[in-house]
């Protein structure tokens, strides 16, 4: 059984969601333009990975798995993660308009974002979609989604931080936007690729 640390390190840094299992990466590179946004998006993740998987957990190990229902596992996930999308989307708007103004089109994005449902998912670790290892307890869940939720952070407040220098930094114009992006999205991703060598 691993321990709440290894669990978290797993989470955050060895297998990021974004820069390991490349998920989410439309909202990482959508909303990474401006550090106050990224900061927004990740703790917006957090809550909703943490509180998908207080509820998704549960779903599957007390109705979808008794009743023979896994096959409607992917819907049920995602109809849960779209209520507490449209709680964080109800709560901005009315406590943080410029926030919910500047995350624009992908607030609501988060309702399918991969990282979201790829944690549900990876969480209840059935045969179908991981074989060769048991799936977590329901702590071991929630552990692992916040952990998870403050890894996109992690990950989306570098990359934002990384972009917002190359705005002032002389780039060649067939470089310039999406491309020289794309670029230090690789090199983020190969310095976290550094920490798979870690044990504990």
């Amino acid at each position: 059984m691993k321990t709440i640390f290894t669990l978290m390190i797993t989470a955050i840094l060895t297998d990021n969601i974004v820069l390991s299992k490349f998920m989410g990466i439309c909202p990482f590179l959508g909303v990474s333009k401006k550090l106050s946004s990224s900061l927004g998006m990740g703790a917006a993740v957090i809550f909703v990975m943490t509180c998908a998987t207080l509820v998704t957990y549960p779903v599957y190990s007390l109705i979808l798995e008794p009743y023979n229902l896994t096959y409607l596992r992917t819907v049920a996930f995602i109809l849960i993660i779209a209520l507490f999308v449209q709680l964080v989307e109800i709560v901005l708007k009315k406590v943080m308009p410029p926030l919910y103004n500047a995350l624009g089109v992908y607030l609501p994005l988060i309702t399918t974002n991969c990282a979201v449902l790829g944690v549900a998912l990876l969480n209840v670790r059935t045969a179908s979609v991981i074989s060769d290892s048991a799936s977590y307890t329901f702590i071991e869940s929630v552990i692992n989604g916040f952990a998870a939720g403050i890894g996109f952070m992690i990950a989306i407040v570098l990359f934002a931080g990384v972009r917002e220098r190359l705005e002032y930094s002389d780039i060649p114009k067939a470089l310039k936007g999406l491309p020289i992006a794309l670029i230090s999205a690789s090199l983020l991703a190969m310095a976290f690729l550094g920490f798979q060598g870690m044990s504990f």
